[in-house]
């Protein structure tokens, strides 16, 4: 028996919702990190997007447990000398409460050109309202 190699063709897409609402962030991400790169189908394969389409609602009510709003810090380098910035968690919600999410499921997605791609396959909304009804997403508990 051949081991099975999926392609392009074999790989059917389907749209998945997924509810971030009073939801830790790092599950939340490791669960559309999963789901993004194929791991939850059986045609996985490590060098072809397998994955499905992801929509995150309720981005802004995502949790961190004990001090991490204020102790979790992310780095930004502009470039120039002696120009590192550097953002809490807590900061990052206030200014775009999308951006906490999407640094954490890019962390766990490929470093590759693969995860580039992977990159365009999931969207975050702040709340309920998202323009993908007509993609009829079913709804997957984290």
């Amino acid at each position: 028996m051949k081991t099975f190699s999926a392609n392009k063709r074999d790989v059917v897409k389907k749209w998945v919702l997924i509810d971030a609402a009073n939801q830790s962030l790092g599950r939340v991400a490791s669960k559309v990190a999963a789901i993004v790169r194929g791991k939850t189908k059986p045609i996985y394969t490590p060098h072809v997007d397998t994955g499905d389409n992801v929509i995150i609602v309720n981005a802004a009510q995502v949790k961190l447990t004990g001090r991490k709003w204020v102790k979790k810090v992310y780095h930004h380098h502009t470039g120039y000398i002696g120009h590192l910035r550097t953002l809490t968690a807590k900061q990052i919600m206030e200014k775009n409460p999308r951006e906490l999410l999407k640094k954490a499921i890019n962390g766990m997605l490929p470093k590759t050109r693969l995860g580039r791609t992977l990159r365009n396959n999931y969207r975050i909304y702040n709340n309920e309202d998202h323009p993908h009804s007509g993609q009829k997403p079913e709804t997957v508990s984290v």
